[in-house]
């Protein structure tokens, strides 16, 4: 626990500044009309998601650092929900890229093609196949019989402890008294079900429920990368778009395809070093990779929920200046203005 600490505090801090700083973003959102917007509802969708990474999948990693001795399936639950709201965020931001392309390609039709009851039904499907995406352990692809051998060795040895105990009961305790000790020593605690109670139990970690392959091959290539890989092609087409046709009249759409390519690359940066190490376990299953490292690693992932809402705040003025009207609504630490002023007023977006 001594070495655990400081990750644990540090992991304690962030996720008090993720979840006050995303619900920031939405209360934002909510208070001022003028920033209701399509652009605007998948970045509350985005915080929505960073605000269940700080609520519990901020707490569930900290648990699982600990590494306590818990059912097969508690942990399981516990390890795969993390994966729903990282594989989120990903389909979010994907989403976030397709409907700025289509802004760019389809400036007189695009109202026509999207409209807020099939964004919404585009964000639910996001978050049924983050589920899907996520919980698919659960159905069968996870270490369940290595998790299970580990506590069985663990209760080997156990019971070879208490052999011991029952023998030297047995050579000091008058007749009586053995017969007491062997009923107790011979009770295990048995479930409805006929199974002995704890045979589920073992120690929880990342690694004790999902194999090398799966978080490198699947989460890592499959479910991060190539969406990755999608978005940074559109936004590649949303530039070059823009340059030939010079539209400086939409100067604005510019502004905004790079704070959300900024989006990506953060989430990039901050993804980085957990999947190497996943991929370096995978390749070098003897290399030895110090818990330090990641413990750091892990903290950085996180890091990728806090610094959303600062780059809405710094790469957008208009949504930075409703940000702080907000908040000093909510502190109270001076009067509240009817409107904004002049020079950080809102203006809406068209789409």
């Amino acid at each position: 626990m001594d070495d655990n600490f400081p990750f644990v505090l540090l992991e304690i801090t962030l996720a008090l500044g993720i979840v006050s700083l995303n619900v920031l973003v939405c209360a934002t959102v909510y208070l001022h009309k003028e920033l209701r917007t399509i652009t605007n509802f998948l970045i509350v969708s985005l915080a929505a998601a960073d605000i269940g990474v700080g609520a519990l999948a901020i707490p569930f990693s900290v648990v699982l650092s600990m590494e306590y001795m818990l059912c097969f399936y508690t942990c399981i639950f516990i390890t795969c929900f993390p994966l729903v709201t990282t594989q989120f965020s990903i389909l979010l931001l994907l989403l976030i890229a397709v409907n700025a392309h289509l802004k760019i390609r389809l400036p007189n039709s695009y109202a026509v093609y999207v409209t807020n009851g099939r964004l919404a039904l585009a964000v639910l499907l996001c978050l049924f196949l983050s589920c899907l995406i996520g919980f698919s352990p659960m159905m069968g692809w996870n270490q369940f019989q290595k998790y299970v051998g580990s506590n069985q060795t663990h209760t080997a040895s156990e019971m070879s402890l208490a052999g011991l105990e029952r023998s030297v009961l047995a050579y000091y305790l008058p007749r009586r008294a053995r017969d007491l000790s062997r009923a107790y020593f011979s009770y295990q605690p048995v479930t409805s079900n006929g199974t002995t109670r704890g045979e589920h139990l073992g120690c929880c970690s990342l690694t004790s429920v999902f194999t090398p392959e799966y978080l490198v091959y699947f989460v890592f290539l499959g479910c991060t990368l190539s969406p990755l890989l999608i978005m940074l092609a559109i936004y590649a087409d949303i530039f070059r778009v823009v340059r030939s046709h010079l539209r400086s009249s939409k100067k604005w759409e510019t502004n905004m395809a790079w704070t959300l390519l900024l989006l990506v690359g953060i989430f990039c940066l901050c993804w980085i070093p957990i999947n190497a190490i996943n991929s370096l376990k995978l390749l070098c299953r003897s290399c030895f990779i110090p818990a330090p490292l990641i413990r750091l690693a892990v903290l950085f992932s996180h890091m990728n929920s806090f610094a959303n809402p600062l780059v809405y705040a710094m790469r957008r003025r208009n949504f930075g200046a409703a940000l702080r009207s907000v908040l000093l609504r909510i502190v109270h630490c001076c009067p509240v203005p009817k409107v904004l002023s002049r020079r950080h007023k809102v203006h809406p977006e068209t789409g």
